[in-house]
């Protein structure tokens, strides 16, 4: 074996030790429920300052999410508001919970964060939860923190 394959890995050597402590597990989220046949997308999502981002919502699967830059707002039904800071992560279960909250926790600075989420085959990845809705499960919904 050359000295290039060796410093590459091949032949059973490895090049490096670093591998074994490269790795921090940022969150582990259980239990999680993968709807049969999913896919996933990973997504990057960009807030300008203040922007108060999706309208409440729901996925049809988990999804698990980085933020990068910044700060979110993140609300899920039954749970109280909080926000993420940049090197902080979330999850939420998807099916028939509501996302209320996921924009931009700043005014004066963008927010970005990157989210991997798992679809149910023939459901879109997001779905609009309309006012209707809002209101008949509004008693599922945290108190709102007063200011």
């Amino acid at each position: 074996m050359s000295d290039k394959d060796a410093a590459h890995g091949h032949g059973g050597q490895y090049a490096s030790e670093g591998w074994k402590t490269a790795a921090t597990m940022l969150q582990d989220a259980a239990p999680i429920t993968i709807p049969e046949g999913a896919s996933a997308m990973t997504i990057h999502v960009e807030w300008e300052p203040g922007d108060t981002g999706t309208p409440p919502h729901r996925h049809s699967g988990p999804a698990f999410g980085y933020v990068i830059e910044g700060a979110v707002r993140f609300e899920l039904e039954g749970e109280p508001e909080r926000v993420i800071e940049a090197g902080g992560t979330f999850w939420e279960p998807g099916g028939d919970v509501i996302h209320y909250q996921d924009g931009n926790a700043l005014a004066d600075t963008r927010t970005r964060f990157v989210v991997t989420m798992m679809c149910a085959p023939g459901k879109p990845m997001l779905e609009l939860v309309s006012e209707r809705e809002l209101a008949e499960r509004a008693r599922l919904r945290a108190p709102l923190p007063t200011d």
